[in-house]
């Protein structure tokens, strides 16, 4: 059993999910808002680790889906400025055990990581926002305004 430090976006489906994954596997998941903290760049960029800038990003947040943002023809340091002012761009979960960070929910990476053993998760895509294909209001273009918060 570990401690879990778990960002989710607080009503999210997923995210409520996959808590209840971790904490039937033994865990104990410290959940906070994605949304509430007030990200700086060496925060939140280890969660990140090697994966390429594309793969920092909720693929279906709006500005993203729009085609308003396109995470591929993104430097780091624009990434993380973009997703400091609109934390619904970060791609969820962000998980720290310790000193180790992680982005989003593989449950079978999940598992070698941490375990989730007895608990077998069912096949699926633990990510993807069920809601993702309703309607959104259009957002304005974030890349016009990269000011710190």
């Amino acid at each position: 059993m570990v401690s879990v430090i778990f960002y989710e976006k607080p009503g999210c489906i997923n995210n409520t999910k996959q808590k209840a994954l971790l904490v039937a596997a033994g865990h104990e998941v410290i959940a906070f808002s994605l949304l509430d903290r007030d990200w700086h760049p060496e925060e939140l960029r280890p969660f990140f680790g090697s994966l390429p800038v594309r793969e920092w990003f909720n693929p279906t947040a709006f500005a993203i889906k729009s085609g308003a943002i396109a995470p591929a023809q993104l430097d780091e340091e624009t990434a993380l400025a973009l997703m400091r002012a609109e934390p619904l761009l970060i791609r969820r979960p962000l998980i720290q055990v310790g000193e180790q960070y992680r982005v989003g929910f593989d449950p079978v990476a999940i598992d070698r990581w941490l375990g989730l053993s007895p608990v077998r998760p069912p096949a699926g895509d633990w990510e993807t926002c069920p809601r993702s294909n309703q309607t959104t209001p259009k957002l304005p273009d974030l890349t016009s305004s990269l000011e710190p918060r």
